[in-house]
């Protein structure tokens, strides 16, 4: 999965289209969490991780990479795959 792209997308706007998100988190690996893997397959998955300048971005699907977030939608985010997700706003979770 490419993390850098040129397409954007506002967290907001994600939002209105795929309804509010929860954060999850892994207790498990993914492979063997059959829930996160049914959620992965109909991709309603996010996984929000932070630059080097502090600010917070997100991609669509799941990225294994320490501190990440992952955030679950209601549905399916396969729409802004491959966009960057800018303007994270962690008070709308």
């Amino acid at each position: 999965m490419k993390l850098l792209t040129a397409k954007t997308a506002r967290f907001d706007d994600i939002i209105k289209k795929c309804g509010a998100p929860e954060v999850h988190t892994l207790w498990q690996e993914p492979k063997s969490d059959r829930h996160f893997q049914m959620l992965l397959k109909n991709n309603r998955v996010m996984t929000i991780q932070q630059t080097d300048a502090g600010t917070d971005f997100g991609v669509v699907g799941f990225v294994k990479r320490k501190g990440a977030r992952y955030l679950v939608f209601p549905k399916s985010l396969k729409r802004f795959e491959g966009h960057r997700i800018i303007g994270i706003k962690w008070d709308k979770i």
